[in-house]
């Protein structure tokens, strides 16, 4: 099962989201998002943490649309995301993976950068990340990887670098 995350939003939300400045426009009222490429998530239908990052992912900007997938290992294993590095749902954006709940600051970072890799992932479900909120927020990793490299592409808490 496949649909567009973005054009579920009520247009409270939307027109919200362009008033407070998260990089959408009223143009003859009709709401745009700014030039963003589109994201596909990959999620297990009964995965609730998937649907809030989605939803941090569509605040920040993105076009989304998701997929419902009951094999999210298969998934992963077609787009190279290494084992140690998984997490619960696995995304695709302008030619990169994203695993995990990376926050949206890195993935513009990463899109703008334009490095010389597979993906980013955040391994595991840290507390405080984007759609793990409640708690006490942990500082985690993003890390920036390829089939046999890895390095640190940013330290973050709750959704901001630190």
């Amino acid at each position: 099962m496949s649909f567009d995350f973005s054009a579920s939003l009520s247009r409270r939300f939307v027109l919200g989201l362009a008033v407070s400045g998260a990089g959408l426009l009223v143009c003859g009222g009709r709401v745009n998002a700014t030039a963003l490429p589109q994201m596909v998530v990959h999620r297990d239908p009964t995965c609730g943490c998937c649907h809030k990052w989605v939803e941090h992912l569509v605040a920040n900007g993105f076009p989304v649309t998701v997929n419902d997938v009951p094999g999210m290992r298969a998934v992963k294993a077609k787009l190279g995301v290494p084992p140690d590095l998984a997490s619960c749902h696995t995304a695709e954006v302008d030619g990169y993976v994203v695993e995990g709940h990376v926050p949206a600051s890195a993935i513009k970072r990463l899109i703008s950068d334009k490095p010389q890799a597979r993906g980013l992932a955040v391994p595991g479900m840290p507390v405080g990340s984007p759609g793990m909120e409640g708690g006490e927020p942990e500082t985690y990793d993003v890390i920036l990887f390829n089939a046999d490299t890895r390095q640190t592409f940013g330290r973050y808490r709750e959704d901001k670098a630190v």
